[in-house]
């Protein structure tokens, strides 16, 4: 059996020029965010502690827990609420069709019985509000005529609710049922957040023309505004009310966050700018969504890094951490400094280091960012390349990986493999070529007379293994850097798309876009295991156990299963439902630990039993 033993979640989705709201329950200490069809709850005390809830149709775009915290209410690009269960088996309680278009934000009424959503629509129908068990509308709102990009909810009776968005507008109406009461016009930009304070009293806008504007909890009149002259100097994404309403976080593009004491008479007075991480200074360190949440300021930066400070000594240097937004497709595990280290990528160029039982250790440093298409890696020695003809060799230096100069292989690589005992010897295969490389030097290029889709080379570099788009495998022998054809295995009934040597090389796995995989002998070249046909889609990717006793396959089914190689096919581990869209990427930390990714950008550590 497989028990899931720790995840290391995505970051949230982020979009330059966008802020993103972030939600979280005072209760447990937990913040909910959306990163493609997923929404991801997580503890801010125990970052590994992580729950994903993937049951959209499109992509999430905010969740909201209930007051009570037992419910989650999430909203995706098709203007879908769903209601389920927190809890268990997250039960669905309830979906309503409620926009014709993306829902920006949502807020649950403080009795836990309406919710108003607000986004886009057609018409005037940007923002909704309905009951939550039945979905029956409680008002009318009228007043806006783009985009409403958040909304609010007065926390205290008499019920109000506040909307702003694109048309620079911030409407007031009363209920309910909910009437358009007044309007303002004091921003001159985007209005990208609107929150009401915890006691009710007040509620806040900020924008894209750099101001924040208080205005009375009850009348919807404006009372004053942050200090201009201390103020941001970019747009402000997001903003957040402590939990006594005494003062306000907010977040921008200017990369700063700041703290502002809100006096009685409803203006604002900047008492503290946070000392965020120092970062590259790019624009991934601008900064897009923040919560405070009992003494943790919580900010997010476009980059996806979360920091955590201290409310109550904000002198603190904050706890940060990060993660990937985008599929991870390849994975590799080895041992550093003692501890079990697994070094991630994804394909918009971001590689990370994750700590086995600690979770994030930093994203490594390279000087070429590009796009990642194919990635290998054996102990502290990568290779990677992206979408030309180029590929580069990497070594881990701290946190830094240090980069070779690129190699032109003449065309885009389909597959890279390092030779395990000799990681200098590489083989990158493209289309119509192969190529041998011995640390930066091209030692050969093979033309092929078939299209490859997928390689390997044997631990000692001495051999290697080709599979075709036409499901067959040519075998070579490698002397001085030559390729020799030695063997044709017809086994396969569509094209290969992954093969790995054992760690000893006495073995190998291929696997195709048929679903199939197999297992063969490196020395007779018979197949050792058959009949490994459980997958429902292609085979994405294949792993060995360190000691050559487990082959796992990851499939576009979103399933990963594990063989052993002594024992029939029938005999196998499955872990359903692995991650959303699809397993991408699988290595083992040691004999008994699996490692996985996918198309969720997350990453899963599962700790393997065989069966009885």
């Amino acid at each position: 059996m497989a028990e899931l033993s720790e995840t290391y979640a995505c970051v949230p989705t982020t979009e330059r020029g966008r802020g993103i709201l972030i939600a979280g329950d005072h209760k447990t200490d937990s913040i909910a965010y959306c990163n493609g069809r997923s929404v991801i709850i997580r503890r801010l005390d125990r970052p590994l502690e992580v729950s994903i809830y993937g049951e959209h149709a499109y992509t999430a775009t905010v969740a909201r827990f209930s007051p009570n915290g037992e419910w989650v209410a999430s909203a995706d690009v098709s203007g879908t609420v769903r209601i389920w269960g927190r809890n268990g088996d997250r039960a669905l309680k309830n979906e309503f069709r409620v926009l014709s278009g993306r829902i920006d934000d949502l807020q649950w009424s403080p009795d836990g019985q309406r919710i108003v959503a607000s986004g886009e629509g057609k018409g005037k129908s940007f923002v909704r509000a309905f009951m939550w068990d039945s979905g029956t509308n409680v008002g009318e709102f009228d007043g806006h005529s783009r985009r409403v990009l958040s909304c609010t909810f007065k926390p205290t009776r008499p019920f109000r609710i506040v909307t702003c968005g694109e048309d620079f507008l911030v409407n007031f109406y009363e209920g309910p049922p909910f009437r358009f009461k007044l309007s303002h016009r004091e921003h001159s930009n985007f209005v990208n957040c609107v929150r009401y304070s915890p006691d009710g009293t007040k509620f806040i806008t900020v924008s894209s023309d750099k101001k924040g504007i208080i205005y009375d909890g009850k009348t919807g009149e404006k009372m004053g505004e942050l200090a201009g002259e201390d103020g941001h100097k970019g747009s402000i994404y997001a903003v957040s009310w402590s939990p006594d309403s005494n003062q306000v976080l907010t977040v921008s593009a200017d990369k700063s966050a700041k703290i502002w004491e809100i006096t009685d008479s409803g203006g604002g007075k900047l008492k503290r700018t946070l000392s965020c991480v120092a970062g590259s200074g790019s624009i991934d360190d601008m900064l897009v969504g923040c919560l405070w949440q009992n003494d943790h300021l919580v900010t997010v930066s476009l980059g996806g890094t979360i920091s955590l400070f201290s409310a109550s000594n904000p002198n603190q240097m904050p706890i940060s951490f990060s993660g990937h937004m985008k599929s991870v497709s390849s994975l590799a595990c080895f041992l550093q400094d003692g501890q079990k280290a697994i070094v991630s990528s994804s394909y918009d160029g971001i590689i990370i280091r994750w700590t086995q039982g600690v979770g994030f250790g930093g994203k490594l440093k390279r000087k070429n960012t590009s796009q990642i298409k194919c990635f290998s890696g054996v102990r502290e020695e990568f290779i990677v390349s992206g979408f030309d003809n180029k590929v580069w060799r990497h070594s881990l230096c701290g946190d830094e990986l240090g980069d070779s100069d690129p190699i032109d292989v003449g065309s885009q690589p389909k597959d890279l493999s390092l030779a395990a005992q000799s990681p200098e010897i590489a083989l990158v295969s493209t289309d119509s070529n192969v190529t041998v490389l011995h640390g930066t030097a091209v030692v050969s290029t093979t033309k092929l007379g078939f299209t490859a889709t997928a390689s390997a080379i044997a631990p000692d570099g001495s051999k290697a293994i080709i599979g075709g788009q036409d499901g067959k495998l040519r075998v070579y022998s490698i002397h001085g850097g030559v390729l020799a054809e030695t063997a044709l295995l017809e086994k396969h009934r569509g094209p290969i798309t992954a093969i790995r040597y054992s760690p000893d090389g006495s073995s190998f796995a291929s696997a195709d876009a048929n679903r199939e995989a197999v297992v063969w002998d490196c020395v007779s070249l018979e197949v050792k295991l058959k009949n490994m046909l459980y997958h429902t889609a292609r085979i994405n990717c294949l792993a060995w156990s360190p000691d050559g006793s487990m082959v796992a396959t990851g499939s576009l089914d979103t399933c990963v299963i594990v063989y052993e190689v002594s024992k029939p096919a029938s005999s196998r581990i499955t872990i359903k439902g692995a991650h959303l869209g699809g397993v991408c990427g699988l290595a083992f930390s040691d004999k008994d630990s699996l490692v996985s990714s996918g198309e969720d950008a997350c990453i899963r550590v599962w700790r393997l039993t065989p069966p009885s």
